[in-house]
């Protein structure tokens, strides 16, 4: 259970924080040396902190050293203070030395609750990526943390540094591009040119002059010498998107510059060095083409000396959830937009759809999202998901399983009849105010517990 830490020598105020708090695990202090042994034993994730402490509770001077000592021990913890409420100048003071928000006084339950999930939230998601972190240091562009992502980021972490050539394999929207930057950008190379060229979108004429270049009057049009995109990689990395797709005919060619590490320009006589590292990406399955002839078998060994399967991300576990947050403090930046988060309706029907598009699928759902929400939470129809209720399942059907998803259809039904007032639902359920409070939190009703 998440512990909140809060700070007041107000018997009154300890008691309505505690009630207003009833999903958490709360402990108390009351002055600055009982709040940092509190922070020191408990290691709470958010801090409710009164500026008006003992010896002078009408300064702010000894809440202010508190919330400095605070963040010198643990710099993660989300300090909320709560103020006078005509004392806005010690709150931008208070936010200036690192609080996470403030909150004037008198405390209203419902607010201080909204304020305070927020806040887990982001110690969670920002706990999510320093794990991250740790696990991959320096693939530092790929997000995961599922077993399948973490072996293919150290894979690639691993063969950085070489010059071996690298097929990545995988379906569409995967970030096979992304684990191709990647590399580049941890390899002695990366100051250097990283030149991609999608295969499978340039047509067939075209492809061979696109990626070997041309000699002025080669044919109609070549009104001028033009280096091709192999010469433009020189001393850096040549990215060949969907290498599937590259004509019987052109891979001859491209097996020839592999091998001798020349190329000729098309209609030139002259052979021009080059030097550069080469990683190949495809979605389909080159083994069955090369069985078929329609990749050539020696080909597919060159370009394939290390293969590094990118999982799709139905396979990703919990990954879903990370992207999506980390996509959504990117896309709430681009739009200008102040979207806090999801609703657990949004969650579980990201952590349901199969995603056949695959990361790039999930960013397309954001963006539209991002700009079409009306609340301040995605829900699953402003990603144009749909949450499926499965419901207890016959296999571990047991009556506190039964009881906990009636009482939650229930509670979600009754919420909507009241037209979100909470009061109201409590009465058509026929239980107090907070015992709906504790209700919602026990089922992590978090959509309704913010008013979404």
């Amino acid at each position: 259970m998440d512990k909140i830490l809060v700070v007041d020598d107000d018997l009154g105020i300890q008691k309505q924080l505690k009630w207003s708090f009833s999903g958490y695990e709360v402990v108390f202090a009351e002055d600055r040396a009982s709040a940092i042994a509190q922070l020191r034993r408990y290691e709470p994730k958010v801090v409710t902190l009164d500026l008006g402490l003992p010896p002078d509770p009408t300064n702010a001077s000894e809440g202010l050293a508190t919330l400095e000592e605070i963040l010198a021990l643990a710099p993660q913890t989300k300090v909320i203070v709560v103020t006078g409420n005509n004392d806005k100048k010690n709150a931008l003071k208070a936010i200036d030395i690192g609080a996470y928000d403030f909150y004037q006084k008198p405390i209203d339950s419902d607010t201080i609750q909204i304020l305070v999930g927020r806040a887990i939230n982001l110690f969670d998601l920002e706990m999510e990526n320093r794990h991250l972190a740790s696990v991959a240091p320096s693939m530092d562009r790929i997000l995961g943390q599922s077993e399948g992502i973490l072996l293919a980021s150290r894979k690639a972490e691993r063969i950085a540094q070489t010059d071996i050539s690298t097929l990545l394999l995988g379906e569409s929207g995967t970030g096979k591009e992304v684990f191709a930057r990647s590399i580049h950008e941890h390899s002695l190379r990366k100051d250097k040119p990283f030149i991609a060229i999608n295969c499978a979108s340039i047509p067939e004429n075209l492809l061979e002059s696109e990626l070997f270049g041309y000699e002025k009057g080669a044919f109609t049009g070549a009104n001028k010498t033009t280096p091709g995109k192999i010469e433009s990689a020189q001393n850096g990395t040549l990215f060949l998107d969907e290498i599937g797709d590259m004509p019987i005919g052109l891979q001859a060619k491209m097996l020839r510059f592999l091998q001798e590490r020349v190329i000729e320009r098309v209609g030139g006589r002259s052979v021009i060095p080059v030097d550069i590292r080469v990683v190949c990406a495809t979605h389909r399955d080159v083994q069955s083409m090369v069985a078929e002839e329609t990749f050539r078998e020696d080909l597919f060994y060159r370009v394939g000396e290390i293969s590094i399967m990118i999982p799709p991300l139905r396979e990703r576990d919990n990954d879903v959830i990370l992207l999506a947050k980390t996509f959504l403090a990117q896309y709430n930046e681009e739009f200008k937009t102040k979207i806090k988060g999801f609703s657990d309706s949004a969650i579980l029907a990201m952590k349901q759809h199969k995603w056949p598009g695959n990361i790039r699928e999930l960013q397309n759902k954001l963006k539209s999202a991002v700009i079409m929400a009306e609340g301040n939470l995605i829900q699953a129809d402003d990603l144009s998901l749909v949450v499926k209720d499965e419901g207890p399942s016959l296999d571990s059907l047991n009556l506190r399983e039964v009881r906990e998803h009636a009482e939650s259809r229930a509670i979600r039904n009754a919420y909507l009849v009241a037209e979100k007032n909470m009061s109201k639902a409590a009465e058509l359920l026929g239980v107090t105010r907070p015992t709906l409070y504790s209700l919602i939190d026990k089922y992590h009703l978090e959509d309704i517990k913010t008013g979404a």
